[in-house]
């Protein structure tokens, strides 16, 4: 059984942001790197894909001791045996919290999405595993952001890990961990790169930094 812990890097692996790169060699080269969780996001793909792209992934986080999440389909991650789903605000309309547990039973993680202290603080009283807030920076995975206002407000009610997530990368990431950000999620900053071992080190390297200073 897997938890979510602070000072975490997520990867949120898409094909659709891979430049034509395959996306296994990717996350073996992302985990390898010590990336701490991997989401699948593949949007519009058939189940059968799916399914075959999954399994492979789920062997790649077992060889590295990874949590492997599924985005939006808790019966995809049941099919997978994955280590849990991540919901956005319109999959908990289809799959309700109370559903998605029974669906994948009480070990398995649950996170969700949430883009204003109003759906953090609804989130935040649940029973999720985790909560993602964003998009922090602009982004092409959607047509708005919200910037780093209400970060330490988040961090100062949450009773969950929070990862942040958004058009985060390696120039910006700094200004997020100022403000108290301990678990990060990025897409293109490390999936886009031409040598993902570096860009994963990196983040690695400015999350470590920020855990140290917390503890001095």
């Amino acid at each position: 059984m897997y938890i979510v812990k602070d000072y975490s890097l997520y990867l949120v692996l898409s094909s659709e942001y891979a430049g034509g790169k395959p996306v296994l060699e990717i996350a073996r080269s992302a985990l390898a790197a010590g990336v701490d969780i991997l989401q699948m996001r593949e949007k519009g793909r058939p189940e059968d894909d799916l399914m075959v792209l999954g399994r492979n992934l789920l062997l790649l986080c077992r060889e590295f001791d990874v949590p492997f999440i599924v985005n939006d389909n808790p019966y995809l991650a049941k099919n997978l045996n994955a280590d849990g789903v991540h919901l956005g605000q319109e999959d908990i309309k289809r799959y309700p919290l109370s559903s998605a547990r029974k669906i994948l039973g009480p070990d398995k993680i649950i996170g969700i999405s949430t883009h204003s202290i109003e759906e953090f603080r609804r989130a935040n009283s649940e029973d999720f595993d985790y909560i993602a807030f964003g998009p922090i920076f602009p982004t092409k995975t959607k047509n708005y952001s919200i910037g780093t206002d209400d970060v330490e407000q988040i961090l100062s009610v949450a009773s969950k890990p929070v990862i942040f997530i958004g058009g985060i990368n390696l120039e910006n990431v700094d200004l997020l961990l100022s403000k108290g950000a301990r678990s990060i999620a990025a897409i293109r900053a490390i999936i886009g790169s031409d040598d993902i071992a570096v860009a994963v080190n990196h983040f690695r390297k400015q999350i470590i930094s920020c855990k140290t200073e917390a503890k001095t």
